[in-house]
């Protein structure tokens, strides 16, 4: 069978969810994945495997809502990921849905008459509020711990 006919379906859940990120990153402009990569604060290398079906590396659930964000899902394809994602993953949506709710807080900034530094100083911004949620997510964790069990 030539690489012409094998058929394109993926294999598991999770490589239909990456197969999903994949064409969803590839549709957006270039340098999509670089923005995507500052944003979660990983390296670009990360993004590579996590939108690779070959790779087994999961997709981070915290990571999710970023990257519907920095990404531009539209609708039906955030319902088509999220429905692989739920079916490779079972149960782990539920625990982030059934957390605190949270807010959107607007903060004004300068203007540094520099896109770059403007785009530097966004990212910074999101970056100590994912490190807040990420504590809060800890501390949440270490609480739900059974006494004497592992966290």
């Amino acid at each position: 069978m030539s690489d012409a006919e094998t058929p394109s379906i993926p294999a598991s859940p999770l490589a239909e969810y990456k197969a999903i990120l994949r064409a969803v990153i590839d549709s957006r402009p270039s340098g999509t994945r670089q923005r995507l990569a500052e944003a979660i604060g990983k390296n670009r290398s990360f993004i590579s495997q996590i939108v690779n079906p070959a790779y087994p590396t999961p997709i981070p659930v915290q990571h999710l809502d970023t990257i519907f964000h920095i990404c531009h899902f539209a609708p039906q394809e955030q319902r088509a990921f999220l429905a692989a994602y739920r079916a490779a993953h079972p149960g782990r949506l539920d625990d982030i849905e059934s957390k605190r709710p949270m807010r959107r807080l607007v903060v004004e900034l300068p203007d540094f008459g520099d896109p770059v530094a403007n785009a530097h100083a966004d990212r910074i911004i999101a970056g100590v509020a994912r490190g807040i949620t990420a504590l809060m997510s800890a501390n949440e964790n270490e609480d739900d711990a059974e006494p004497g069990g592992k966290s």
